[in-house]
């Protein structure tokens, strides 16, 4: 696994990897998660962790399916051997303790978006480094759905848009930065994953 991951995230908590996988390994998690769609298998992403988790469109939009480790389809193992192989070298340059991943496809539908927020919860720190692989092919910045990350909460101007290219993987701690979906004109295709311990 390159060193220049581990380089990016001891020295900004983020990385930004182009081409993480191949187009046909991307292709194929396009397509099964389409055909999960189609097949009405994806649900709309609750909100909240300690108390009751709700729908609610306002705050998140997007449809996820979760990955069963134990069940995983062909494109799904060869995207789950890159990212534990990933895990294995990030704990190697960095020492984070990794031992888990978990996974869900997710589609926002257009308009959809995701409010900003952080990915570890105030009461569980399991959550260490959050991953985002996009799906979408031909993807071009008039078509929207950037992953905002947000640098200081008190400074509204420093961030850092992400377009959601297919092939990109998005690396970040997850206790450092709050970050946002922003809507998108036509279907956003991804695969969110986050690192525990």
């Amino acid at each position: 696994m390159p060193l220049h991951i581990a380089d990016a995230i001891r020295r900004d908590g983020y990385a930004v990897v182009q081409g993480f996988l191949g187009s046909t390994a991307i292709y194929a998690l396009a397509g099964e998660c389409r055909a999960l769609h189609a097949c009405a298998q994806l649900q709309p992403a609750a909100v909240g962790h300690a108390g009751p988790r709700h729908v609610d469109p306002n705050i998140r939009g997007d449809l996820t399916h979760w990955f069963d480790a134990a069940a995983l389809s062909s494109a799904q193992q060869r995207f789950w051997k890159r990212m534990d192989a990933l895990r294995q070298s990030l704990n190697r340059e960095l020492l984070l303790g990794l031992n888990e991943f978990e996974a869900h496809y997710a589609v926002y539908p257009p308009g959809a978006r995701y409010a900003r927020h952080r990915d570890r919860f105030r009461d569980d720190d399991a959550r260490v480094l959050s991953s985002v692989l996009y799906l979408n092919r031909d993807w071009c910045e008039a078509d929207g759905g950037a992953l905002r990350l947000h640098f200081d909460a008190n400074a509204p101007t420093r961030y850092l848009d992400i377009h959601p290219r297919g092939g990109t993987l998005v690396l970040f701690l997850s206790a450092d930065f709050e970050h946002e979906v922003l809507p998108a004109r036509r279907a956003r295709l991804s695969v969110a994953g986050w690192f525990r311990r």
